[in-house]
This record gives structure tokens, sequence and C-alpha cells, in this order.
């Protein structure tokens, strides 16, 4: 039987190692043979050309020769010219000279039976003055031969001269340059072969053997993962780089479609997620505020061989939960003061029936009737000037928190805003948030301690104005208030600093700019906060 084949891969096909190795030895022998071809024939062409200068060399050298013109011009041209000429051939390997006159006969020949007969070759050019080459068949067989013309005082052509070195010889020659050719070859196939199986190797370390098909196939899931999951998803490299980002990630944070090698730095995102990406330590669970959204950021680095390559990234929105969250405490708070207040109407109601028990009727009456006005003075207030049922419960229940914790909550007379057209969540978020802050700020200054609200819709904007009794603010502290992480208050204790802290007003900055609102802060103490909020419509107020 045979094994399995590894995960990953197809039986009977290559990793995309083996495959790119067997495509670069192809290509490699490919241009090894073709180089070779080119190099034969111009060592081919070179040889050519080179017995061609040489004959053309020394047909020029006799027939400018002196002695050549006195020797066809006597009685016995063979005995003066055949040994001065063979001695020439051997001395420059040349296959034949010959020395003929101008109605071809032979005067030299290396074959002296071949003296006295007709020169075989084309004389026409010669016999007109010119030297010139070709490639032509004589006694010797093919040969490259050039023929020049032997000119007397008067420029009379009196004898022809034609050297010549047979193919056979040049073919020789030839193949003398064959194992240059051949060893070069080789060695090109050698470092080529080299090379090929040494990228080979370090693709397929890097694909872990994987073939193209899988690849591929493997790229393709990734990426749909990666448009599809509902979380956002970010790969910064070891120089904070961005490397990739997911649809989510990028609709989550409000960023452009090309973000590939950008600096985290440059991406435009709240200066506390851009010190989370740029520390790139690891990040669990963290809140992030930016312009419109509450992120749950988490980080941990990313490593390869043993070491640290970057970081991954992932985001959650959790701005619909941080809103669900803030109308959930506000109706906590609600439900809390109405129980609350159910133990404060059953303690007077005891003591109206024990003043009656008592026989103190005038009393019984005044204490009810007293504690009943009292009572209902804030919720009066509240109903009279808050059209607005979600708006109107959240004061109830922070009024009540707020009387459980010794702050009285006043609401300015002035107020009246019917219905604004905003989401309850927001409204929840911003007013909540506010009244929080000044009650805690209310508590840690001397008594009275009290917060007063105002809340008034005119024209086409919602204002939000609350002021409380505590220490206030400088003139830094205004400025960083609505920083993510950064509170006056101090922590519970034993949780770590900061928990759970600094991150209300950041949430009431987030949604006024959201909804293309101001914010105002004025320093000093007793802090005030202005919240101005355009309307959707305009709003009815009463």
């Amino acid at each position: 039987m045979h094994p399995p084949a590894p995960p990953g891969r197809r039986p009977g096909r290559g990793s995309l190692a083996r495959q790119l190795l067997l495509l670069q030895a192809s290509v490699v022998l490919v241009v090894v043979v073709v180089a070779s071809g080119v190099a034969y024939g111009s060592a081919r062409t070179a040889v050519r050309e080179a017995a061609e200068a040489e004959v053309l060399g020394i047909v020029e050298s006799l027939i400018n020769s002196p002695f050549v013109r006195t020797a066809v011009s006597g009685p016995d041209a063979t005995a003066l010219l055949e040994p001065y000429v063979e001695q020439i051939r051997a001395d420059t390997g040349t296959s034949f000279i010959t020395v003929l006159a101008p109605d071809r006969t032979r005067y030299t020949h290396p074959d002296p039976s071949q003296i006295g007969r007709p020169f075989l070759g084309t004389i026409a050019p010669a016999l007109a003055g010119r030297t010139f080459t070709e490639t032509y068949s004589g006694t010797l067989g093919p040969s490259v031969r050039a023929t020049g013309p032997v000119l007397d005082e008067r420029g009379q052509v009196v004898a022809l001269v034609s050297a010549g070195i047979t193919v056979t010889t040049i073919g020789d020659d030839l193949q003398g340059a064959l194992p240059g050719i051949a060893w070069t070859a080789l060695a090109t196939l050698a470092v080529g072969g080299l090379g090929s199986w040494a990228i080979s190797r370090r693709l397929r370390r890097q694909t872990h053997g994987l073939g193209a098909a899988p690849l591929a196939r493997m790229l393709e899931y990734y990426d749909a993962v990666l448009h599809a999951v509902r979380e956002g998803l970010l790969l910064v490299d070891g120089d904070c780089r961005v490397q990739l980002v997911n649809d989510e990630a990028r609709r989550l944070l409000d960023l452009p479609e090309d973000l590939t090698g950008r600096h985290v730095t440059d991406l435009g995102l709240p200066a506390g997620l851009t010190d989370v990406l740029t520390g790139q330590r690891l990040t669990v669970d963290a809140v992030q505020v930016t312009r419109s959204r509450v992120l749950v950021v988490n980080q941990a680095p990313a490593r390869q061989a043993g070491r640290t390559v970057g970081t991954v990234v992932t985001l959650r929105d959790h701005t619909d939960l941080q809103a669900l969250t803030g109308e959930l405490d506000s109706v906590r708070a609600f439900a809390h003061s109405l129980r609350a207040q159910s133990h404060e109407a059953a303690n007077r109601l005891h003591t109206t029936i024990s003043l009656v028990e008592l026989g103190r009727t005038e009393e019984a009456i005044e204490f009810a009737t007293t504690e009943l006005a009292v009572a209902q003075r804030l919720t009066d207030e509240v109903v009279a000037a808050v059209d607005e049922p979600v708006l109107a419960a959240l004061l109830l229940g922070k009024a009540a928190a707020a009387h459980e914790r010794g702050v009285s909550l006043v609401v300015d007379p002035d107020s009246a805003v019917g219905s604004t057209g905003l989401p309850g969540g927001d409204l929840v978020t911003v007013v909540g948030n506010l009244l929080d802050n000044a009650v805690d700020a209310a508590l840690e200054g001397p008594p009275p301690r009290e917060v007063h609200l105002l809340l008034e819709a005119t024209g086409a904007a919602l204002e939000v104005r609350v002021e409380d009794t505590g220490p206030g603010l400088t003139a830094d502290q205004a400025r960083r208030v609505f920083d993510q992480g950064w509170t006056t208050k101090q922590a519970p204790a034993g949780a770590p600093a900061g928990l759970g802290r600094g991150l209300g007003l950041a949430l009431v900055a987030q949604t006024v700019r959201r909804h293309g609102g101001t914010i105002e802060v004025r320093p000093g103490p007793g802090a005030e906060f202005t919240v101005t909020v355009p309307l959707p419509s305009p709003a009815t107020a009463r």
C-alpha cells in the first residue's frame, strides 16, 4: 500500500518548489543549447573569416613581391617560384599557393603533377585587376581561396596568384574550438542547475512543500474568510506598517482602500489606538473610543522562526452594546430608586398610621402632606420640563441615585424639552455620563452638594448644561478631560488604576461629534459642561 498523500497535496502532483525546479532546469537547458548553437555558429563564422583574411594577406604580399614579378617574366618561372612558394605555404600552414599565367597555366602547385595544367577557379575579377575571395572546389577539394593579379610596370596583368585553405582544414580548426564551447556550456548548465536547486529548496521551505493548486486554493479560502469575518483584522509588521486589513477593520476605523505599506501613525487614528498599535505589546480587551465607535481591541505579537515579525490586531464593535449598557444602567438606577422610594413610602405610612393611632390626627395630616409634596416636587419638575420618555426616566433615576449618595439634582426651571428626534441611546450616553461625572465631582466638594441641570430645545438644537459644586477643573484638566483613560478619580480599592474610568466623558465627546455638535468646559471651582447638539427636526418646546 502507498502511504496517504500529505495534507494539502494531491497524489501524483509535485510541490510548487519541485515544479519550479523542473521548469527552471528546462529553461536553463534550452538556454544553454541555444547559446551553444549560437556560439558554434559564431566560432564557425570567425574561423572562416580568419581563413579568408589569412589567404588574402598571403596573396597581397605575393602579388606585390618584386621577386614574383621578375620570376613570372623569366624563361623558367616554375623553377624559381616553386621552392619559394612552397616554403611560404609550409610556414603559413596554407593548403595551397598557386602562381599561374593569365591563360590559367599553373607555375606552382603543392602537387607537382598539376604544374602546367589549367587552374580551376574564377580568374575574371583578377584579370580585371581586382583581388577577391571565393569558395571553390579545386583539385584539393572545396576551399576558401583568394586570387589577385601580378602587374608589371605598365599595369598589365602578367600573372595571377591564388592561395587557399581547404574546408577540411577549416573544420579541423573549428573542432579545436568545440571543447571550449562544450566546457562553457557545461559550466553554465551546472551553475544554472545549482541556482535552480537553491531557489527550489528555499521555496520548498517557505511554502511548506505545498503545490501550486493547494496554495491557490488556500489563498482563495483565506481571502474569503478575511472578507467574510465580522471581526476587524489588522496585520502590522515590525516597522509598524500595515500589511493586511480586512473589510470589517476598514469599516470600523473609517479607513481608505489602499493601506498596504502605510505607517500606523499616518492612518489618522485616535492617539490611544495609535499608541496601542505602535507599542506592539500584548493587549487584551482594551476599550478604545474612535470618532464614531467604541471598539474592543486585542493585540498579540506574531512570531516566525522564533522572532517577532509584527502583531495581529483584532477589533470588535461595542458601540451598540455600550449604548444598550447605558440604557440598562439607567433602567436599573430607576428601578433602584423605585425600590428605595417604596421603602421610604412604607416608613412614612407607618409614621402616619402611628400618629393617627396616638390621636394626633392633625400632625399626621401635616406630616403626610409635607412628605408627599417633597417627593412629588422633583417628579413634577421633570415631567413638566421633559417630554422625552427615555430622558425623563433617566433624570428620575439619576435624581434618586444622587439623593441616596447625598447629592441633590436640581433641574433648572427654564428647562423645556419636547420630542428631540435623537436616538434614546445617545441621549442616555450624553446626559447620563455628564450627570454621573457631576455627582462624583460634587461628592468631593463641601456641602451643600448639588448638581444643576438645564435642558433646553431652542430652534434646531438641544442644549444640555450640567454644573456641579465640586472642586472643579484647572485649565489644563479642562483640555484633557475628554481624552480616553484620563480621569481625576481614584480607582476602586484593589482594582488596577483607571479600571472602568476615563471612558464616560470620552463617549460623550464621541456622541456629540457624531451628531455634529459642540461641547464646552468651564474650568474653575464648580465645573460646567455645555453640550449643543443639532436636532434632526425642530423640537417642540413647552
